[in-house]
């Protein structure tokens, strides 16, 4: 981890220069700021000059208050950002826009409709990217312009592959910002348009429904069904199917493992793993799958069962692959805060710090927007002494320790 005090890549002066600047601006002595902070002015020079590190959150939230800015300035020279959006906000525009019912002026012509299926791929590639601000903007135009869609014919596949499409994203934009009922109705509409057409579409619905029931044991039941309807495409050597149904398998053996089934956790991520013998990496809207996609289910199956020290290993072992740089940011990103829960319960708080800071350098928005990211860093603060890196990451977010 880089100090504070020495000076990072990027061009911005290190946190002692910076320091020295707003304390001179306020025309304070070394000695004066030093008896302010209950420091003395030796440490004060050393930490100006970059000798010392200012690498502790209480440390520089007191530091700050004495120079009457907020930490955020202090560690990155800006003032803090405003938020990259009002996620409440935005979440009930997509709220209105899934409650809408109205009846379009005019039914949209299929080269439109073709023009809302690019859209609808444009925002799937931003949520790979991670940039679920851009998405939230996006989204409720696509849900409200896609099922006007509707009104050219529902029975068109151009159209429900839109439906299922936005409905996914929606869902699983949804599931990671926390709002499991509003992702839940979301997926159960994408299972609606996607049971019109063929098993491909319902396996992809499905895998959004699953994630939207989270651990429970209808999750495990709403994959395991998708599963079965895959299987005559499967037997026939159909790679997308092959890849789809590997992926519902794991997202079944997690819903297992959630409430502790172990057995069958094992059983569907070996049944998983057989099927990634033949895919070195199949990509679909928000579906990756191959050998790394197994490896990190084993990690956050181990995790979820509560067996922690193997959940670390096979992360550690995973995250070490090649396979692993070259998964999308938004999985990566979120399989480091999944993790950080392994992490805390075995006590090792600066590993999970760690896992933070590089999910948020991978995908800022995946860790500033997650209730789940701020939870673990909440964790991590209240832990006790804060390296640097992590101190910025949660003065960005806007926490302080508890």
């Amino acid at each position: 981890m880089t100090g504070p005090g020495r000076q990072r890549t990027g061009g911005e002066p290190p946190i002692g220069r910076r320091m020295a600047e707003l304390r001179t601006r306020r025309g304070m002595s070394q000695q004066v700021f030093a008896d302010r902070i209950g420091k003395s002015k030796s440490w004060v020079d050393k930490v100006e000059r970059g000798v010392r590190t200012l690498d502790r959150l209480s440390v520089i939230e007191t530091v700050a208050g004495a120079l009457g800015v907020a930490p955020q300035l202090l560690l990155t020279g800006r003032t803090p950002p405003a938020p990259v959006t009002d996620v409440g906000a935005a979440v009930e525009r997509v709220r209105a826009a899934l409650a809408r019912h109205d009846a379009p002026a005019s039914a949209p012509i299929g080269a439109a409709v073709r023009q809302l299926d690019d859209q609808a791929g444009y925002a799937w590639t931003a949520y790979r990217n991670g940039q679920h601000p851009q998405v939230l903007r996006m989204l409720p135009g696509l849900l409200v312009d896609s099922r006007h869609a509707c009104h050219v014919s529902l029975a068109d596949p151009p159209v429900l592959e839109l439906l299922v499409r936005v409905y996914r994203l929606t869902a699983q934009t949804l599931v990671k910002l926390g709002d499991a009922h509003l992702a839940w109705l979301a997926a159960d509409r994408a299972m609606m348009a996607a049971t019109r057409g063929d098993p491909l579409r319902i396996g992809l619905a499905a895998v959004s429904l699953t994630q939207a029931l989270r651990r429970g044991r209808l999750a495990t039941t709403a994959a395991l069904t998708a599963v079965r309807q895959l299987d005559p495409a499967v037997t026939h050597g159909h790679p997308p199917a092959s890849a789809l149904t590997g992926t519902l398998l794991i997202e079944a053996a997690l819903a297992a493992a959630g409430h502790g089934d172990a057995a069958t956790a094992h059983d569907l991520t070996e049944r998983a793993a057989h099927l990634a013998a033949d895919h070195e990496r199949h990509d679909q809207d928000g579906v990756t799958f191959g050998p790394i996609s197994i490896d990190l289910a084993r990690a956050l199956t181990a995790t979820r069962l509560g067996d922690h020290h193997r959940a670390v290993a096979l992360h550690r072992r995973a995250t070490d692959q090649e396979g692993w740089r070259r998964l999308p940011a938004e999985h990566r990103a979120a399989h480091l805060i999944d993790i950080t829960r392994a992490h805390l319960d075995l006590g090792d708080h600066d590993a999970a710090g760690r896992a933070l800071v590089t999910a948020d350098r991978i995908a800022p928005a995946e860790t500033r927007t997650r209730p789940a990211a701020r939870v673990a860093l909440t964790a991590v603060l209240r832990a006790g002494p804060t390296p640097a890196d992590v101190a910025r990451l949660a003065a960005t977010i806007g926490l302080t320790r508890p």
